[in-house]
């Protein structure tokens, strides 16, 4: 089943809920598209709030979830999904999200270890929830922050905040 994983951790290391101003369809393709202008690029660690490291990129590579496997989203992967989305919301939206460290030495980079993640995003009427769950690595950045900074990244998308925390 398109934006599911069959295989989801049970386990959720983090949990977030905001509410939402747009509607369901709308912030599925904001956060579709916030995640692919986010693949690829280099992004400075103070971005992210990385309190491990500095002086280091992140390039974050992301995949929606496709019964048993993620695919790599990629423009062909995320027209697929708008269409899916545009003909009826999906309830639930898996990602798979790999964040690639690079230490600054001089001119050149050196790569160090990856931390990988998965999202469940499970939208309601108004709400939106994220479980995050860290499958593996050295956990440079918390899930917290690696939440933080992609919603702060859909909102200035933006023209106002459409996504907002609801206090625990």
């Amino acid at each position: 089943m398109l934006g599911r994983y069959d295989n989801f951790p049970e386990n959720i290391h983090r949990i977030d809920t905001f509410t939402s101003s747009l509607p369901v369809r709308k912030t599925q393709d904001r956060i579709i598209q916030t995640l692919y202008d986010m693949n690829k690029k280099a992004i400075v660690s103070d971005e992210v709030d990385l309190q491990a490291l500095r002086d280091c990129t992140v390039v974050f590579e992301a995949g929606v979830a496709e019964a048993r496997s993620f695919n790599y989203l990629d423009e062909t992967e995320m027209s697929k999904l708008q269409r899916a989305i545009k003909k009826e919301p999906l309830p639930i939206i898996d990602i798979f999200l790999a964040a690639c460290y690079h230490k600054k030495k001089g001119e050149k980079k050196s790569p160090l270890k990856f931390d990988y993640f998965f999202f469940r995003t499970v939208f309601g009427k108004e709400l939106l929830e994220v479980q995050v769950y860290h499958e593996r690595g050295p956990r440079y950045v918390s899930p917290a922050d690696l939440v933080g900074f992609i919603i702060n990244k859909l909102n200035m998308m933006q023209s106002k905040k459409v996504l907002k925390a609801v206090a625990d």
